[in-house]
């Protein structure tokens, strides 16, 4: 296995933890003196130490020798990173590991990679799956999305692991959409929780807003089944039930009106920004969508955004 992984927060990580179970992995940090000594993610992800076959290194071209890559960086600084190190990333198997729309075009990750290093192999690797969970080697199931189909059998072979089962699906811009938008949904679900709304509304908002996803997949042509699979209903399950989902305590946060850590990435909070712009650009109904970009931006309180919402004309279902 030739399997490097670049960037060296919690998921990615967990990610080069558990694949170094099958045979060696790099794992690209820049901190990677400190967690080469220490053989273990002590700011990102305390308690999960690296096997043997995890090698890590601050060295790009040692990073970049292997034939895949893992691109575990945040979705806003996707592009700058590929950008900054085309010449070495030409050619690869990219598989991005990040959930968003960009903000500056708003496409998603597999689109950012074909549009800057346009001969590489584009994937994503998206579904329910938190960092810790994989580092314990816990089990869980995700979707390995390809447009070219032998590339995506090939690279589901090489990167599913004993705890990480994966699924292929040429339909890179359904994963896309349901890694990207159940974190909109997750903040929307934090956010009730966090004002004392109740589990009835939370349910009521991850419903909703599932139709929301796939309303915009469908304008999209993405096929409507991807976001009833792992990358949509999978993963809006798990985000918007559980503390351990950045998206879901940044809505908890403006649901109390208490501060949130600003250092702390939410892919959820530009991806919300950048799908009402789209949104109101190709007239589609988004009112969840858009009260958490409402929300975000303090256009909005919470009593104000669930007011919108229960106030909309009565309508089918």
């Amino acid at each position: 296995m030739s399997v490097s992984v670049l960037g060296a927060g919690a998921f990615g990580t967990a990610l080069a933890i558990s694949l170094a179970g099958k045979g060696p992995v790099t794992l690209w940090a820049r901190d990677a003196g400190d967690m080469a000594k220490r053989r273990e993610n002590t700011k990102r992800l305390p308690g999960c130490p690296f096997p043997d076959t995890l090698t890590v290194t601050d060295s790009l071209d040692q990073a970049s020798a292997a034939k895949i890559l893992l691109l575990a960086v945040p979705m806003q600084r996707l592009r700058s990173v590929l950008e900054d190190h085309k010449g070495a990333l030409h050619g690869k198997h990219l598989v991005a590991c990040c959930k968003g729309i960009e903000l500056s075009s708003g496409v998603g990750p597999v689109s950012v990679i074909t549009q800057t290093i346009p001969d590489a192999t584009a994937a994503i690797l998206t579904g329910p799956s938190f960092a810790a969970d994989i580092a314990r080697g816990l089990p869980t199931a995700l979707t390995l999305a390809c447009g070219d189909a032998a590339a995506g059998k090939y690279l589901q072979a090489e990167l599913t692991t004993a705890n990480l089962r994966l699924y292929r699906t040429t339909d890179t811009i359904g994963a896309e959409l349901g890694g990207a938008l159940k974190n909109v949904v997750a903040i929307a679900s934090g956010a009730a929780i966090g004002a004392g709304l109740g589990e009835s509304a939370r349910a009521a908002l991850m419903t909703r807003g599932y139709a929301e996803m796939q309303r915009l997949a469908a304008h999209l042509k993405a096929e409507p089944t991807t976001l009833a699979g792992l990358s949509g209903f999978g993963d809006l399950t798990l985000t918007c039930t559980s503390e351990q989902s950045r998206n879901y305590r940044l809505g908890q946060s403006l649901g109390q009106g208490t501060p949130f850590d600003p250092s702390t990435t939410v892919e959820g909070a530009a991806t919300a920004r950048a799908v009402d712009a789209l949104a109101c650009e190709a007239a589609l109904d988004m009112p969840i969508t858009r009260a958490v970009a409402g929300l975000l931006d303090n256009q909005l309180d919470v009593a104000g955004a669930m007011k919108l919402l229960l106030t909309r004309p009565l309508k089918e279902e």
